[in-house]
């Protein structure tokens, strides 16, 4: 299951962990409900090599605001705490995990 992350516990997420994935997402966007089942099992399969979270945007503006997050789902990919890759929309499992190892 992926942590769920806040406005407030963003930063320590993104610098604790040498490869992580924020998902953001809101609980009316439908393609971020279809995504939701994916993050949760890339979580799992990627333990212990990337962090990933899931973060509301209703509840959490600064991070999107930071981040320039207009669309969602919105994946933010992180690299020893930089952000260096980011997808928009809802895509496959297999493209997501190869963004991923592609950072590990």
């Amino acid at each position: 299951m992926a942590q769920a992350i806040t406005d407030g516990t963003f930063a320590a997420f993104v610098q604790d962990n040498k490869v992580a994935m924020i998902d953001c997402w809101a609980t009316w966007c439908g393609p971020c409900r279809m995504l939701s089942p994916v993050v949760d099992e890339l979580a799992e399969e990627m333990a212990g090599k990337a962090a990933i979270g899931k973060l509301n945007v209703d509840e959490n503006p600064e991070v999107c605001e930071k981040f320039g997050i207009m669309s969602i789902p919105t994946l933010l990919l992180f690299k020893n705490g930089e952000l260096v890759d980011r997808m928009v929309g809802a895509h496959p499992k297999a493209a997501i995990q190869s963004k991923l190892n592609s950072l590990l």
